[in-house]
C-alpha cells in the first residue's frame, strides 16, 4: 500500500492511498469464492458451482464490496502509520475500479490541533471562596412562598406587585396585528414580562377602568415589521388582586415532604440543596476559569467540523429557547455572532482539556466515582435506587466516570498554577458562574 499526505492548511489533510493491482485481485478472488459457497444458481449443486460463473452473475457487486471494505481497512491502516488524528469520518474520492488496476482513493479530513503548553505554569487563577447563610436560606425559603401566592381580589388601584387580568386591543398606524389582543390576560406589574411601558401604564388603575398606552415596540422585536414601531393599547382592567404570601407554619412545610412539620428540618434540607448548588457552581466556575487560562496560554486552530457542529447544536438550543418563549422571526446579526462565539469558546476549552487529560494520564478513580454517585443520588427521593440505576447503566456510568476525570484534570492543572482565594456571597457566585458558562 502506497501512502502520501498534502497538508491543506493548518489543520486539513489529502491523503492518497493506493493498493496494488495484485492485492486487489486477490481480495476479489478471496470474495467470489466465498460467494461460490453461499449462492444457489440452478444447475449447479451448492458449493461447486464454477468461479466463472459467480463472477460473471456476482463480479461487480462483489468487486464494489472489496472496494469498500479496502476503503475501510487501509484508512485505519494508513492514519495510524502516518500518525494522523481525524475529526471525523474522511470524504472520500475514489478512482475508477477496475480488473488488473491498482486501486486508489483520496481522503480529505481534519486533525486535531497539537496544543503545546497542558499546563499553567506561571498563570495567575482568581479562586472563589463562599458559604451558605442564613440569609441564603430565608431567600430560598421566600421563593418557595413565592410559589405559593394566593391571589385576593381588591378594589383598590393597582400597584407593583398585584396581578392584574385585562382584555387588551393593540394597533400598529391604526391595524389591528397578529398577537396584538388577548382577552383575560393575566400579568403581575412590576414583574417584566410584557413589552417596556405597559406594566408601568397600568400602575394606578383599578377594575373596570380602561388605559390608552402609546409604547414603542423594543429594536430588537423578533418581528421585523414590529421592531421600532410605535404601538398603541386600549386596556380595559378586569381585576386586581394581591398577593398574600402562606405563612411557614406546619402545613406549609408538610407540603414538601416534611411530615412532621418542622421548619427547622426544612431549613436544614433547604441548605443542604443550596450548598450542593454552591459545589456545583464553583466547580463550574474554576472549571471555565482554568480552561479558559489552557486556551489563552496556546495558539490553535480549531477543526472546522467540531466548530460547526456546535454552532448547530447552540443554535438548535437558542431556536427551542425562543419556541419555548412563543417567538417568531430569525435571529438577529448580533444574535448570530453571540452564539457562534459562545461555540468557538466551548469547542478550544474541551479540545485543551481531552488533550491535559490525555497528556497528564488521568482516570477515573473507583472510590471517586462512587463518592460522585451517592452526592448526585443525595438530589432524589430514592438515593439507593439512582445509585443502582447508575451503576446498571453502563452509558450514564461513563457519564459520569467522565465528569470525575474533568475534576481531577481542573485539581491537576491548578495545581501547576499561581491562585488566590476570593471571598463572595452566594448571590455574587450564582451571577459570576451565570456570565463565565
Amino acid at each position: 500500500m502506497q501512502v502520501s499526505v498534502e497538508n491543506k492548511g493548518a489543520l486539513g489533510r489529502r491523503m492518497s492511498v493506493a493498493v496494488s493491482a495484485e492485492q486487489f485481485e486477490q481480495a476479489i478472488a478471496s470474495r467470489l469464492k466465498k460467494v461460490s459457497q453461499q449462492v444457489k444458481i440452478p444447475g449447479f449443486r451448492p458449493g461447486k458451482i464454477p468461479l466463472k460463473v459467480v463472477e460473471a452473475r456476482f463480479g461487480g457487486k462483489v468487486m464494489e464490496e472489496v472496494a469498500g471494505e479496502l476503503i475501510q481497512s487501509t484508512f485505519r491502516e494508513a492514519i495510524h502509520r502516518e500518525g494522523l488524528n481525524p475529526v471525523a469520518g474522511p470524504v472520500i474520492e475514489r478512482k475508477p475500479v477496475q480488473r488488473g488496476k491498482e486501486f486508489a482513493y483520496v481522503a480529505e479530513f481534519e486533525v486535531y490541533p497539537k496544543i503545546a503548553k497542558l499546563d499553567l505554569t506561571g498563570q495567575a487563577i482568581e479562586r472563589p471562596r463562599c458559604s451558605i447563610t442564613s440569609e441564603d436560606v430565608d431567600r430560598s425559603i421566600e421563593a418557595l412562598r413565592k410559589q405559593r401566592i394566593a391571589w385576593q381580589p381588591d378594589q383598590r388601584e393597582a400597584r407593583d406587585g398585584d396581578r392584574v387580568t385585562v382584555d387588551l386591543v393593540g394597533t400598529v398606524d391604526g391595524q389591528a396585528f397578529d398577537g396584538g389582543s388577548a382577552n383575560a390576560m393575566q400579568l403581575v406589574l412590576g414583574a417584566g414580562g410584557f413589552m417596556p411601558g405597559f406594566e408601568q401604564g397600568l400602575v394606578g388603575a383599578q377594575k373596570g377602568d380602561t388605559r390608552s398606552l402609546d409604547l414603542q415596540f423594543p429594536l430588537e422585536h423578533p418581528k421585523p415589521e414590529l421592531a421600532g414601531k410605535p404601538v398603541k393599547f386600549e386596556v380595559r382592567i378586569l381585576e386586581v388582586a394581591e398577593p398574600s404570601l402562606p405563612e411557614v407554619d406546619e402545613d406549609f412545610v408538610r407540603q414538601y415532604g416534611i411530615e412532621d412539620g418542622t421548619v427547622d428540618v426544612l431549613r436544614a434540607r433547604v441548605r443542604a440543596n443550596l450548598e450542593r448548588e454552591m459545589d456545583q457552581r464553583l466547580r463550574a466556575l474554576m472549571r471555565a476559569r482554568v480552561l479558559e487560562a489552557l486556551v489563552d496560554a496556546n495558539e490553535f486552530e480549531l477543526p472546522q467540523a467540531l466548530l460547526k457542529a456546535e454552532i448547530d447544536y447552540v443554535s438548535r438550543l437558542y431556536h427551542t429557547l425562543r419556541d419555548s418563549k412563543g417567538q417568531t422571526g430569525t435571529e438577529t446579526a448580533d444574535e448570530s455572532a453571540a452564539y457562534e462565539q459562545a461555540a468557538r469558546r466551548r469547542v478550544a476549552r474541551n479540545l485543551a482539556l481531552a488533550q491535559a487529560i490525555q497528556a497528564h494520564h488521568i482516570k477515573a478513580d473507583a472510590d471517586k466515582v462512587r463518592a460522585r454517585v451517592t452526592e448526585m443520588a443525595q438530589g432524589y427521593e430514592s438515593p439507593e435506587e439512582f445509585i443502582r440505576a447508575c451503576y446498571a447503566t453502563p452509558a450514564r456510568l461513563a457519564e459520569i466516570e467522565a465528569a470525575v476525570v474533568e475534576v481531577e484534570a481542573i485539581e491537576h492543572l491548578l495545581g501547576t498554577a499561581e491562585f488566590s482565594d476570593k471571598s463572595m456571597t452566594f448571590q455574587e457566585l450564582v451571577r459570576l458562574s451565570a456570565v463565565s458558562n
